[in-house]
């Protein structure tokens, strides 16, 4: 990448995406794929067969040990003690005033000598600032205080990740991994082997999740083989019309699937109930920072309310973009793009509570020109699911 700052941090498959072509661009402190051929092209090849795209700047941190249960369940908003083998549950990490330092999953799992550990992946953006937080509150080791140990792993620069997302992903991704991906559920997760023979059936996470809006999966593998895997699976993938796909195209099909994006929807100045994120927040039981404050929250009124927006003309109202009821500010853009699959204008924003009713009309601030733009309901764009 010209002129790209040596201290970009960068994924295994850094040099097969220059040697691809693709158009790199910093994200959260790494240097990642926007696109290979364009946007859109990406983009619909995942909607009707395959995207497969480089994760591998997204955090990965394990917990083990006796105490590690008990520790999560003191620093998420979800609950963990129950979670079965394979479970995966999104949650959230807010700081002491109840505003959101990240959302998560969180995963349950058994090593091969049936010890348990989990694995919690965090956004790329916050990782440092999670790793912070993690350390601050994990329990200080006395060899008086045992059950209480958790050993605590930055898996990040050692693994690398992918995402194989859209209607075709099991037929892609079957062939290298020795579980029933068909039988998979939503939300489950799995230790596999890969069968490949530069991988030499090394183990790896798969997930059923993603961030697409799409059926598909997560893949998590050691990063000495992780360019041997990606070329194998898009190998497999390119005669049922896969294509690698970069952040251009999973940002506008999280927005078209009502995802929210940290640093957009989730911030520090957001508390969960005005996301719409309350069911991930499990108030009684054991005490997370920001609980008490979410206690308290919850029984007040909302300031504001995170809404699907649709424009009438084919301007895009981007991040900051203000909103109007007449003459009054009544809220802002978060994000906004221009829908390949739905073929309008859409975005996401924040409101008053009063206008957030799905049909409300408002006009929004583009650049000083301001426009008509329709409150509507999320997602905006839904699949048909086989699976829950």
């Amino acid at each position: 990448m010209a002129g790209e700052s040596a201290a970009l941090l960068k994924t295994p498959l850094y040099e097969w995406h220059v040697a691809q072509g693709a158009r790199m661009t910093e994200f959260a402190g790494w240097a990642m794929p926007l696109f290979y051929t364009s946007i859109i092209q990406e983009h619909h090849a995942t909607r009707t067969a395959c995207g497969i795209g480089d994760i591998s700047h997204m955090g990965r941190l394990r917990f083990e040990g006796p105490g590690a249960a008990v520790f999560l369940a003191e620093l998420l908003t979800r609950r963990v003690g129950d979670l079965k083998l394979g479970q995966i549950r999104y949650s959230l990490i807010t700081n002491y005033e109840g505003g959101i330092l990240d959302d998560v999953l969180v995963g349950y799992y058994h090593n091969e000598y049936g010890q348990p550990f989990y694995v919690v992946v965090v956004n790329a953006a916050n990782r440092e600032k999670i790793v912070r937080w993690v350390h601050q509150h994990l329990p200080p080791q006395r060899a008086n205080a045992p059950g209480q140990e958790v050993v605590f792993t930055d898996l990040t620069r050692l693994w690398a990740m992918f995402a194989i997302q859209g209607p075709r992903a099991v037929e892609v991704l079957q062939p290298l991994v020795d579980v029933d991906l068909d039988s998979m559920r939503y939300y489950k997760g799995h230790l596999v082997r890969i069968l490949h023979p530069a991988a030499q059936r090394q183990g790896a996470i798969i997930s059923r999740t993603g961030y697409t809006g799409e059926d598909g999966f997560e893949l998590a593998v050691g990063a000495s083989v992780a360019r041997a895997v990606w070329e194998a699976i898009l190998e497999i993938g390119k005669p049922l019309g896969a294509v690698p796909i970069g952040l251009g195209a999973r940002d506008t099909l999280r927005l078209e699937a009502g995802m929210p994006l940290y640093g957009h929807e989730l911030t520090e100045e957001i508390n969960p109930f005005e996301a719409g994120l309350e069911y991930t927040c499990y108030l009684t039981g054991y005490d997370f920072p920001g609980r008490d404050v979410l206690k308290q929250l919850q029984q007040q009124p909302l300031q504001k309310k995170l809404v699907g927006l649709e424009l009438g003309s084919r301007r895009v109202a981007r991040q900051g973009c203000l909103l109007f009821h007449d003459q009054e500010p009544v809220g802002f853009v978060t994000s906004g793009t221009f829908s390949p699959t739905l073929q309008k204008s859409i975005a996401m924003g924040y409101v008053r509570p009063e206008f957030a009713e799905p049909g409300t009309e408002l006009l929004v601030d583009i650049r000083g020109q301001r426009e008509p733009i329709r409150v509507v309901a999320l997602p905006f764009y839904q699949r048909n699911r086989k699976k829950n």
